[in-house]
């Protein structure tokens, strides 16, 4: 079992920026994808962006040219880059690492982002 530790969340005003980081317990050697889900009060999970162990990219639309995946060197830590927040952006953002092989999920515990002036 990976764990997967999640930082980077907080409170920032309408326009800003936040960075969010997802680091695995350990490396990851079989194929899979990481991704980072949001979910808002009372609403259901959703994907806000994902990146394959090959670097394929996939934004939801609400966030496409305001956020960005990305991911280390080695291939393990990932980052979601979250520039032009609005309030809708506002949830608890969860870091997923998905087996492309059994489609099994791995979650972080989840991180607070609050966007709000």
């Amino acid at each position: 079992q990976v764990q997967l530790a999640e930082s980077g969340g907080g409170l920032v005003q309408p326009g800003g920026s936040l960075r969010l980081s997802c680091a695995p317990s350990r490396t990851i050697f079989y194929n899979h994808v990481m991704g980072w889900y949001r979910q808002a009060a009372g609403k259901q999970r959703e994907l806000v962006a994902s990146i394959t162990r090959g670097g394929i990219l996939d934004y939801a639309d609400s966030v496409k040219g305001r956020f960005t995946i990305s991911r280390d060197n080695a291939g393990n830590t990932v980052y979601l880059q979250m520039n032009s927040l609005k309030p809708e952006d506002t949830a608890v953002y969860y870091c997923n690492l998905r087996s492309v092989a059994t489609g099994s999920d791995q979650w972080g515990q989840g991180t607070q982002v609050t966007v709000s002036s």
